[in-house]
C-alpha cells in the first residue's frame, strides 16, 4: 500500500519543475507568510490524504510503531521531494483561477445591465464610450488613491473611454458618510468635484473633512446632507454591495473590464491592456 502511495506522489512530483531545495531548511521560512501558509495547508492535506490512503492497513493502531513508521515516511518523503508541493500548490491556484473566472464570467452575463448602465450610478469620461471601466471603491481606500491618477490619465488619453463609479464603502462609518456626500453632490451636478477632492485628501478622514471638501467644491452643505439621507441614495449603495458580492468582489478597489473582473490597484499599462482587450471583443 506504501508503495503505491509514493508512486503517486512521484507522479505528481513530475509536473514540479524546481529544485528540491526550494524547500529546504531555511528558505521555507524566508518565504512571505501568505506563500508559506499556502504550503503548510498542501503539506497538511498531502499527509492527511496519505494516511488515509494507509489506514486501511494500520486500523486501530494508533499508538503503534507501524504507525509511527508510516509518519516517519510520508514525513521524510514531503522533505525529501517538495516538488510534490509545488505541483500540487500550482494545480490547485490554477483550478481557483479558473472557478473564479466562471463565475466572473457568469455573474457579469447576469447582471450587466447593473455593472454597465444603471441610471442611479455616476459616469465619468465620454457617457457614450465604447468601452467602461467600472471601478468599485472606498474614499479612504489608500490603495484607490493610488490608482487613481492612471484612470485620470486613461480619460484624458482615450476620448472613447467611458468611467463608471460604483461607490462601495466598506472601510467603516466614514466610508459610507462619504459615499452618501458623493451621491447627494451628483444632484447639485458636483459628483466628479467632489470625488476628485476626496481622491486627492490624505490623512485621516472624518465626517468632517468630508463636509469640508464638500464645502470646498462649491456644495451646498445644507441641502447635501438632506439629500444624503434619501432613500434613494441609501438603495444605490445596497444594490452596489450586493453586486460586489455577486462579482465576488470583497475589497478595494476592483475593477470590471470587459469581461473580467480584476481585484486590487493596477498599473496605468495594465489598464490599457485590458481596454484594449475589451474594444477588440
Amino acid at each position: 500500500m506504501l508503495t503505491k502511495q509514493l508512486d503517486a506522489a512521484n507522479l505528481l512530483a513530475e509536473g514540479g519543475g524546481r529544485s528540491s531545495a526550494f524547500l529546504q531548511g531555511t528558505e521555507l521560512i524566508k518565504m512571505p507568510v501568505a506563500v508559506r501558509s499556502a504550503i503548510l495547508v498542501v503539506v497538511a492535506g498531502f499527509a492527511a490524504a496519505a494516511w488515509c490512503w494507509s489506514s486501511a492497513a494500520v486500523a486501530d493502531t494508533s499508538a503503534s510503531p507501524q504507525r509511527q513508521e508510516i509518519e516517519s515516511i510520508i514525513h521524510d518523503y514531503l522533505m525529501q521531494h517538495p516538488d510534490v508541493l509545488i505541483a500540487a500548490l500550482r494545480q490547485a491556484e490554477e483550478k481557483l483561477h479558473r472557478d473564479d473566472e466562471a463565475k466572473a464570467s457568469q455573474a457579469l452575463a447576469e447582471y450587466k445591465k447593473e455593472v454597465f448602465s444603471d441610471p442611479s450610478t455616476p459616469v465619468g469620461g465620454n457617457p457614450q464610450g465604447d468601452v467602461a471601466i467600472v471601478e468599485f471603491f472606498d474614499y479612504r481606500c489608500p490603495y484607490c488613491k493610488q490608482v487613481e491618477p492612471s484612470l485620470e490619465s486613461m480619460l484624458k488619453q482615450d476620448p472613447r473611454l467611458r468611467l463608471v463609479y460604483k461607490e462601495f464603502p466598506i472601510l467603516g462609518p466614514v466610508s459610507v458618510t462619504a459615499a452618501h456626500a458623493a451621491l447627494a453632490a451628483q444632484r447639485q451636478g458636483k459628483y466628479d468635484a467632489f470625488h476628485d477632492a476626496m481622491m486627492e485628501a490624505r490623512g485621516n478622514i472624518t465626517d468632517d473633512t468630508v463636509y469640508r471638501i464638500a464645502a470646498s467644491v462649491g456644495l451646498d452643505v445644507d441641502k447635501l446632507k438632506h439629500d444624503m439621507a434619501s432613500p434613494e441614495i441609501t438603495r444605490t449603495i445596497k444594490d452596489n454591495m450586493k453586486l460586489a458580492d455577486a462579482l465576488d468582489i470583497h475589497g478595494t478597489p476592483a475593477f470590471v473590464i470587459g469581461d473580467k473582473v480584476v481585484p486590487g490597484a493596477v498599473d496605468l499599462d495594465t489598464l490599457k491592456s485590458m481596454v484594449s482587450e475589451a474594444r477588440k471583443k
